[in-house]
């Protein structure tokens, strides 16, 4: 089995000076969960190369069991180092896509034609398409095959407008995931703040934040387990 990760190559918040870029949980947990069962990943990002870490995501308070596994495996820090391109990707390569968040997706993924266009072929082909926290930024722009925005009409969650406002980055941030998946005609639905929250609806699963990582990633692996 294979699984294409998608990770950002934006590493600016905004203009604030402040650095951004992926956010370590939501790709760690989700990692070690699909490769502990013999899933085979690749990582690709909208430049290549390396994928840029939300320094804080990589502080001691937000540390899991997985980060630190993380932060000691050389072979994936090497993945992250030298992340492959996107328009270097073949979408029939691989059994599903999962897009890990972090601030970063708000700035390259939520623009970038190429994502757009992969995930529209993942979907197309009724391959699992996944996400997480603010990683559903990537779906702006993705339409459907009847040239409808793809979340119109199904179930959805993401980074809720109180978390953002809770991290205090409401007006850094281009537009505010919430709101954006309201706009294009998602059924939106969010868990507590800060608490584990993902739903499905058919192929695509998203997760509401951080904590939800371990949830959208054991509904990837059933999907998976089921085909």
């Amino acid at each position: 089995m294979k699984i294409l990760f998608v990770l950002t190559s934006h590493s600016q918040m905004g203009d604030t000076g402040h650095k951004t870029g992926f956010w370590v949980e939501e790709f760690a947990n989700p990692y070690y969960t699909l490769v502990d069962q013999g899933v085979d990943i690749t990582i690709a990002t909208p430049k290549g190369g390396v994928a840029p870490i939300d320094p804080t995501s990589d502080l001691p308070q937000n540390a899991t069991e997985d980060t630190k596994r993380f932060n000691e495996d050389a072979a994936v820090q090497k993945k992250i180092n030298e992340t492959i391109a996107l328009a270097d990707i073949n979408f029939e390569d691989y059994d599903a896509v999962f897009y890990p968040g972090g601030h970063g997706p708000l700035w390259d993924l939520a623009e970038d034609a190429t994502s757009a266009k992969l995930i529209e072929d993942f979907n197309a082909a009724k391959k699992p398409i996944a996400f997480v926290c603010h990683a559903p930024a990537a779906l702006r722009h993705v339409k459907n095959a009847q040239g409808e925005f793809l979340v119109k009409g199904k179930k959805v969650t993401g980074f809720t407008n109180e978390e953002e406002e809770a991290v205090q980055l409401t007006k850094v941030v281009p537009f505010l995931v919430e709101d954006m998946l309201k706009e294009n005609g998602g059924i939106y639905s969010k868990g507590d703040n800060w608490a584990a929250y993902a739903v499905q609806d058919g192929n695509l699963i998203t997760g509401q934040n951080p904590a939800s990582s371990a949830l959208v990633a054991e509904m990837l692996l059933k999907m998976l387990q089921k085909k």
